[in-house]
């Protein structure tokens, strides 16, 4: 049997601003639903992921 060896870690860099942007709006979207699914419950974990989706809103509005 060969041995397999796989780099841990390791990231496929975006090559396109189309596809940075649209990775970005998931990401967003997602940091989204999070905080608001949490709402009631934790206010500084919501307010975490707000903070984020926030950053990277910023990040989109700077691509565009």
């Amino acid at each position: 049997m060969n041995n397999q060896y796989c780099k841990v870690g390791s990231v496929t860099p975006i090559t396109s601003v189309s596809q940075a942007a649209s990775v970005l709006e998931v990401m967003h979207n997602n940091f989204m639903e999070k905080a608001a699914s949490v709402s009631g419950k934790d206010t500084q974990l919501g307010e975490f992921f707000k903070r984020k989706a926030q950053s990277i809103k910023k990040v989109l509005e700077s691509l565009a």
